[in-house]
């Protein structure tokens, strides 16, 4: 006869060690998709598509409170078809829980709210008719300081946001 409290304890681990992660997650480099969104992560940065729109904001881990952060960053609505159209001030809010990004992105001069959206780390984007860049190599001369300065002083959870090509 098998003891009942090590057979428990056995059984106990097995069920925690194959549940997926439910407290607030960390914004992992990578891709993550859902439905019509994308967002790849890399070194400090993150580049979004919503639909046909893209955009970029730096969020690095001192930016992520409890699975949350609120950062600065630039959008462009008419990125596709029409592109190359105008990037423009935004606020990117993210949740995350496990591998799961809640994301809404808010244009900041205008009354445009996109999201929110849910993207699961290490899933492709599934994206519809609208391309979504491969690499985040293909943003270059990302500038992480200049939404403090264009803003005047912001909380310590707030970083800058990216230039464009």
């Amino acid at each position: 006869m098998i003891p009942r409290a090590p057979l428990f304890a056995l059984l106990l681990l097995l069920f925690v060690d194959t549940c997926p992660p439910t407290g607030p997650g960390r914004l992992l480099d990578g891709t993550w998709g859902g439905d019509n969104a994308g967002v790849i992560v890399a070194d400090g940065m993150i580049h979004v598509h919503i639909g046909c729109t893209d955009g970029d904001a730096a969020v690095t881990a001192a930016d992520v409170v409890n699975g949350r952060f609120e950062v600065d960053g630039l959008h462009n609505i008419t990125a596709y078809p029409v592109g190359p159209g105008e990037y423009v001030p935004a606020r990117f809010q993210g949740r995350i829980v496990g591998e799961v990004l809640t994301l809404t992105v808010r244009l900041t001069d205008q009354s445009v709210t996109l999201g929110p959206v849910r993207v699961t780390y290490g899933q492709e984007p599934r994206m519809g008719p609208c391309p979504i860049c491969r690499s985040p190599g293909d943003r270059a001369g990302m500038a992480r300081n200049s939404a403090s300065t264009e803003h005047g002083a912001r909380s310590s959870r707030t970083r800058g946001t990216a230039s464009r090509r």
